[in-house]
């Protein structure tokens, strides 16, 4: 089983561009014809994650939020940042390089943004321009939270 981190931005956003961001190491395209785009990067050895970033239209996200409510968003088109992590971190830096890329592309972007894990809970949004955590037990249990912008 692996765990997926999900950082969606709203908006109509060149890939290359976030990719940038997210994997500065440089990433390969899907080849794959009939399917989307699709960029990737694989950063376990040096990061103890994959990253995948493709774009889209008509989206619509949701995610438990920090009360147990559900929160949904629906962006006209966005681009998904996924993070793609094994369950066992034996070195422990897949999360916190996961998080110090995520605040890479919160500085290098202004869009709105939500940042979810396993499509289920909501970790963080910006919603203009105002960042804010959720499900602080998550952040203080990795002590990542001070590396957002």
């Amino acid at each position: 089983m692996a765990i997926e981190y999900r950082l969606t931005l709203a908006g109509d956003i060149p890939l290359e561009q976030v990719a940038a961001l997210a994997a500065p190491e440089g990433v390969e395209e899907s080849t794959v014809p009939g399917y989307p785009r699709l960029l990737s990067a694989d950063l376990m050895h040096t990061s103890g994650y994959s990253v995948s970033v493709y774009g889209g239209s008509n989206g619509y996200f949701d995610a438990e939020d920090d009360d147990g409510s559900q929160w949904e968003w629906e962006p006209d088109t966005y681009v998904n940042i996924v993070f793609h992590m094994p369950k066992d971190d034996t070195a422990g830096r897949a999360t916190p390089d996961m998080v110090a890329a995520v605040a890479r592309v919160l500085a290098g972007r202004s869009e709105d943004a939500a940042l979810v894990l396993n499509g289920n809970w909501l970790l963080l949004t910006r919603v203009a321009g105002t960042l804010t955590t959720h499900q602080l037990s998550w952040w203080d249990n990795y002590g990542v939270g001070e590396l957002l912008p």
